[in-house]
């Protein structure tokens, strides 16, 4: 009985003495389960060592992977969107924003900056799926136009990091208007013969993929990624038929030829300073 009553410190008698670990510290892959230090997933580029997942990462993360010394300068920062059609469904559109500012610390749904990578000077867009699913408004395409523009004046590579559930429902046909917006600005760019280099994520959907996402000179994706335009799920209810098995993967669409390369995210700064010097040659 002394083992239920014992008063000396040497084991934890009750919860609140516990030390719990601090948030994010660790975490758990989605796609086997194991636990993930923190400081291991940074080290690995946010890739489980375990079955080589590819955790969802934001552009703070893919500005620290790809950029040397995570050192840039952030373009257009302070765009946000507005609400020009006073949408009103579940919640006003404003009160969405004002939620979505306070949660994740971002402007909108994509970043822009210019810095330098394996020496090579770039200009990268990169969305975040946490702001609204990384839909496409009005601000996500007048950030990707003008960070053309400022590839232009300058001369600079383009490298745009696709993520997003597609357009913005709450802008409409603003949010459509994009897709025409950007592909024409990605023509300019083309006719300026600057590279831009399409990246793709899990998970690049919609009007998304229906423009700049599929543009590039050259389009790369990561392992697993899910691509394509309307979800799995709608296809199978439409066509009234079961898919192919690893339909809409990155590797789906890599063997239908809409992909130039799958790269894994921890030989991605190599590569692509590969294809930086290729282009420029």
């Amino acid at each position: 009985m002394a083992w239920f009553k014992r008063e000396k410190k040497g084991i934890i008698t009750s919860t609140h003495e516990k030390k719990e670990a601090p948030d994010g510290i660790w975490n758990k892959c989605p796609e086997c389960k194991k636990p993930l230090h923190y400081a291991e997933q940074v080290e690995n580029k946010y890739v489980c060592h375990y079955c080589g997942y590819h955790l969802r990462i934001g552009s703070k993360e893919y500005f620290s992977v790809l950029f040397d010394n995570n050192e840039f300068t952030e373009l257009f920062e302070n765009i946000r969107s507005a609400d020009p059609l006073n949408f009103t469904d579940t919640k006003q559109y404003t009160e969405r924003l004002k939620e979505s500012y306070a949660k994740t610390g971002l402007k909108d749904a994509i970043r822009a900056a210019h810095g330098t990578l394996k020496g090579h000077e770039l200009v990268i867009a990169c969305m975040d799926f946490n702001f609204i699913g990384g839909s496409m408004g009005s601000v996500v395409g007048e950030k990707i136009a003008r960070s053309i523009d400022y590839c232009i004046e300058k001369k600079i590579p383009f490298l745009l990091i696709s993520k997003s559930g597609g357009a913005r429902m709450m802008e409409a046909a603003f949010s459509l208007m994009q897709m025409a917006k950007t592909s024409a600005k990605l023509a300019l760019l083309s006719k300026a013969k600057i590279p831009y280099i399409s990246l793709l994520t899990d998970p690049t959907t919609g009007g998304v993929t229906a423009s700049y996402a599929m543009l590039g000179d050259i389009n790369i994706a990561e392992p697993g990624a899910l691509i394509g335009f309307a979800g799995p799920r709608v296809i199978k209810e439409t066509i009234k038929k079961d898919l192919p098995k690893g339909f809409q993967t990155s590797e789906f669409v890599l063997e239908h030829g809409f992909l130039d390369f799958i790269t894994d995210r921890r030989e991605m700064k190599d590569k692509l300073a590969t294809f930086l010097s290729m282009m420029k040659g």
